[in-house]
């Protein structure tokens, strides 16, 4: 791997010299490392070395950066098909952590770091939480969750690494969140927006004023949200509200991260990330400015190197403004697939589909309502009953433990309703499963 810049222990509160260079000294460095990185994942994991022959490229064939068009896409599902460790490329011995999805339909998602890979991540989290305003002696209350997911470790070490002091709250518990804010004072927080709104509720429930807080800055991620909803946050608590983005497949947080002097997209950070936009239909690559789908390929990972994995986010490149050298990408506005954000959480239709099919008293027919009651997103399912089923009174317990395992299962909390047979609208053509009634703006 191309030798990296040593941050040695912590961070500064300036930018470091490749977040300041040119936008020619990143198109350097990224060739460089892009030939690095596909000669790696050839040699060493056998799912590309098969891909990359199949295509007809080898990694010799790259010589500049337009020709990464040349080499296969990466999808979820070859990942799936390599649990578990199939997609690593060093061996298993030598990772330190592993990360996994939820895996609630099929096999779940598994990446994994060498030291140098936390190393990098926190890095680049380090770079974002300082990007957003943070600075070294900062208390940051990161309320991300612990675990499998990357988001609370990702954001903590980098944390770490930029010098601040870390309270691990996680998620949950919101009167307890309240308290530690009101006791301990951080500067940041770390959470998903609309959690930050249930935490901005609570405040209000008991009787706090939150622009009397101590927060200056807030990281939100995890999910899509509006611009609307960060100008109630920032007016609500008087603080600074900006992006985060970031994927497991990828890395996890700490993808890209929207500066807080600009607040206008997210700059990527290009020295580790390779950004692409194509064409969600053709697979052609889109000349930056363009919308389409988000494609990355890693350029410094040992562990778990990703090749043009296609993200299924929907956004645009555009020039880089607070750091001029690494291009920006607008927000995420959608997805190519039929995949659903809700309070940070992935939710697909089949995993709904999965949980009412194995009842007996469900046809198969099903609606997926999506609303926001107050400030959180709301799931109803509308599941149609079987004719032999259907009591006239909507099988209300029977509903309700599909809800349960919903919630069990996937971790969302889904209203689920029966209705009468024949009752849901049939579609001459592909099923139209989620109404997304949410306000948009």
């Amino acid at each position: 791997m191309p030798k990296l810049k040593s941050t040695g222990s912590g961070y500064s509160a300036e930018m470091d010299e490749t977040e300041s260079a040119s936008r020619d000294a990143i198109m350097a460095l990224q060739t460089k490392r892009l030939a690095w990185s596909l000669q790696h994942a050839y040699d060493n994991v056998g799912h590309y070395k098969r891909a990359f022959d199949a295509a007809g490229v080898r990694p010799f064939d790259f010589r500049e950066l337009s020709d990464l068009a040349k080499f296969p896409f990466t999808v979820k599902t070859d990942l799936r098909d390599n649990y578990p460790f199939n997609m690593f490329a060093v061996p298993r011995e030598k990772l330190v952590r592993v990360h996994a999805s939820s895996g609630t339909t099929g096999k779940p998602i598994v990446v994994g770091y060498t030291q140098a890979d936390i190393d990098i991540w926190s890095d680049v989290m380090a770079r974002s939480i300082r990007a957003a305003g943070g600075r070294r002696g900062m208390i940051i209350h990161n309320a991300y969750g612990y675990g499998l997911f990357t988001g609370g470790l990702g954001v903590h070490y980098g944390a770490e690494q930029l010098g601040c002091t870390v309270v691990p709250v996680s998620g949950g518990m919101t009167e307890r969140q309240v308290q530690l804010i009101n006791d301990f004072r951080p500067d940041i927080i770390t959470v998903t927006p609309s959690y930050m709104l249930a935490i901005l509720d609570e405040f209000r429930r008991q009787g706090l004023d939150p622009r009397n807080s101590s927060l200056k800055f807030g990281i939100f991620g995890a999910e899509p949200w509006t611009n609307a909803m960060r100008a109630e946050i920032e007016h609500a608590f008087d603080m600074d509200a900006t992006d985060i983005y970031g994927l497991s497949e990828v890395i996890g947080p700490g993808v890209a991260q929207e500066c807080v002097e600009s607040k206008d997209g997210l700059h990527i950070w290009e020295d580790h990330f390779y950004p692409e936009v194509i064409d969600p239909e053709t697979g052609q690559v889109l000349p930056d400015g363009e919308k389409g789908e988000l494609v990355f390929t890693s350029l410094t990972k040992e562990a778990f190197p990703v090749i043009r994995y296609r993200t299924r986010d929907l956004t645009r490149l555009l020039p880089g403004t607070a750091r001029p050298g690494m291009r920006r990408m607008e927000k995420v506005t959608g997805r190519s697939d039929d995949m659903i954000i809700l309070r940070g959480v992935n939710v697909f239709p089949t995993q709904i589909e999965e949980a009412l099919l194995a009842t007996d008293w469900c046809g198969g027919h099903f609606i997926i309502e999506l609303s926001r009651e107050g400030r959180m997103d709301e799931m109803t399912v509308l599941a149609e009953a079987r004719p032999e089923s259907w009591d006239g009174r909507g099988l209300v317990v029977h509903a309700e433990k599909v809800s349960i395992f919903i919630k069990n299962t996937i971790g969302i909390t889904a209203r689920v309703h029966a209705v009468a047979p024949e009752t849901l609208e049939r579609s001459l053509g592909k099923a139209k499963r989620v109404y997304d009634k949410r306000p948009r703006g």
